[in-house]
């Protein structure tokens, strides 16, 4: 053989061996495995599937979404369960158990402690009852509250652990919580003191990449209570939010190194939506959805990093045949039946039905209630209150604190503040942009605005936006500019809430403690004349 052949032969067998290496390399199976992640929002103090304030059967509750996480245990025994907060707060058991019969755990926290949550992000409304009873439901937990954007006052220290880090079968998973930072907006001082609320795109960037880099996370998840502060069709900002009060979309766009975001605070259900390659899913509100993900990941050895190649959300509705879990139903028996005790108490008599069907449209005897209750309680010359909900009813005959609570919905107090006319015209012509142009002919419904929330007064619809309050007069005198007035609020609305002109400044006469649904228990309870018929002193005039 000639040294030519030799050193093709050579060749020829060193391809031949590269291209078996290569073609061995081919049939090795990379690894693969997955990651499910469970996710609540916004239960809002819901335990049972029961409407608080009728005693009506509902599809929602933790003891329904309990069923379907202990079922999905059973698939992946692995499995991560996150919470996005405003958790505590927003029925009138979770009230009870937070301020009139203070309980030693929190009935929410009891419940999930159960369902083995891995994490829970504190939203706005974990703030409503005071540091107090947030201190007690976080002791109550055996779980941490997360949240990156939270600081000790004074600086970038946050006040809770800003994230946690899973292991999911080999897969190293960080957790990073952030909160809505518009809290000051809306809270009394003291309900967050020492606390700040920082930027919480400045805190993803600064958490994400020492999630990436130093703790060499596969998979990076944002727990957020915040939501989408945009449509995504549009890109139309969310009407009625303050600024920087969501940025779901914001986070996803800018900040690099996110595979997940479970958002909150809005009540949206939102199965899956991708932005920028992030998968975003929110499960909407109080128990009625139960958001599921799944993550794919694969590497080609056991010393590579995880890679996500894939991904899937979905949320999974609450229906009728879901059953309650008797467990959780068992660990909150106590504390619901000394709440359910507490709303059947009697408080008073009411000569008729009275309703908030119209409250938004006329005014409306049961929404005098309201300001003749904190008339008397503030001293005031002036009542500014929101009809919360046009599904408030009043029955005929004997009342009860179920029936107040269901009147009246939020924890907030009374404040008593000096406006002068012009500034009560304000209010007012702001608050009237929850009425659209009016069309000749058609009633006043017609023209709502659905991008505005229904507080407050509205008068002349065939007048321009700014121009409508007309004849506006106080003790039968017309209304001077310079007129100065006892106007009687909610600390929501003087802390900010619903972005009302005016209120952040005007000076402060007079602070309450007191709850305003107390504050109307007390008067139902010693008043026996319960407004009947409105006092028409507001009307819509349509052109």
């Amino acid at each position: 053989m000639s040294l030519l052949n030799i050193r093709d032969m050579y060749q020829w067998l060193r391809n031949i061996l590269v291209l078996g290496a290569l073609f061995g390399a081919s049939l090795v199976k990379a690894e693969r495995t997955h990651v499910t992640v469970l996710s609540t929002t916004d239960l809002h103090g819901h335990i049972h599937p029961i409407d608080y304030y009728t005693n009506e059967p509902t599809n929602h509750g933790l003891a329904k979404v309990g069923s379907l996480i202990k079922r999905a245990r059973l698939l992946d025994p692995e499995l991560i369960l996150l919470d996005s907060g405003d958790t505590i707060q927003g029925t009138p058991y979770a009230y009870h158990a937070a301020v009139v019969e203070p309980a030693d755990a929190n009935p929410m926290m009891v419940a999930m402690n159960d369902l083995r949550y891995d994490a829970m992000v504190p939203g706005n409304h974990e703030f409503n009852f005071g540091l107090g009873p947030l201190n007690t439901a976080r002791r109550s937990s055996r779980f941490p509250w997360i949240s990156a954007n939270i600081c000790l006052e004074g600086s970038e220290d946050p006040a809770y652990a800003p994230y946690i880090i899973k292991q999911v079968r080999g897969v190293r998973v960080g957790v990073l919580g952030l909160t809505t930072p518009c809290i000051p907006g809306w809270e009394d001082a003291a309900h967050y003191e020492g606390l700040e609320f920082t930027d919480p795109v400045k805190a993803a960037h600064r958490w994400v990449r020492e999630l990436r880099r130093r703790n060499r996370v596969d998979v990076v998840i944002i727990a957020m209570h915040m939501g989408l502060e945009e449509d995504i069709l549009s890109g139309t900002p969310t009407p009625g939010q303050l600024p920087g009060e969501n940025a779901a979309v914001r986070i996803a766009r800018e900040v690099p190194g996110i595979d997940l975001i479970l958002m909150g605070h809005t009540h949206r259900e939102v199965p899956s939506l991708d932005i920028n390659g992030v998968l975003l899913s929110q499960a909407g509100r109080w128990g009625e959805f139960l958001s599921r993900t799944t993550l794919m990941l694969e590497r080609s050895e056991p010393t590579e990093p995880w890679r996500v190649i894939g991904k899937t959300a979905t949320t999974h509705p609450i229906t009728d045949e879901v059953p309650a879990n008797p467990q959780i139903l068992k660990l909150s028996e106590d504390t619901f039946a000394a709440a359910e005790e507490w709303l059947d108490r009697p408080i008073g008599f009411s000569p008729g039905a009275l309703t908030a069907a119209r409250s938004r449209l006329e005014d409306t005897a049961i929404m005098d209630l309201i300001h003749q209750v904190q008339l008397d309680a503030g001293e005031a010359d002036v009542s500014l209150a929101a009809s919360f909900t046009t599904e408030a009813r009043l029955p005929g005959g004997e009342l009860t604190v179920r029936n107040i609570a269901s009147l009246y919905i939020y924890e907030n107090t009374l404040v008593v503040v000096e406006l002068t006319g012009a500034q009560l015209r304000e209010i007012l012509e702001y608050s009237a942009q929850y009425f659209g142009p009016a069309r000749p002919g058609l009633p006043a419904q017609a023209a709502i605005n659905p991008a505005v929330p229904g507080y407050d007064y509205v008068i002349d619809l065939g007048r321009p936006t700014g121009e409508r309050i007309t004849g506006l007069s106080f003790r039968g005198r017309p209304l001077r500019d310079d007129q100065k007035l006892r106007v009687a609020i909610n600390n929501y609305r003087e802390n900010g809430g619903g972005g009302y002109p005016v209120f952040a400044d005007a000076p402060v006469l007079r602070r309450s403690n007191v709850g305003i649904r107390e504050l109307i228990i007390d008067w139902v309870r010693t008043n026996a004349d319960i407004p009947m018929q409105p006092n028409n002193n507001w009307r819509i005039e349509t052109p």
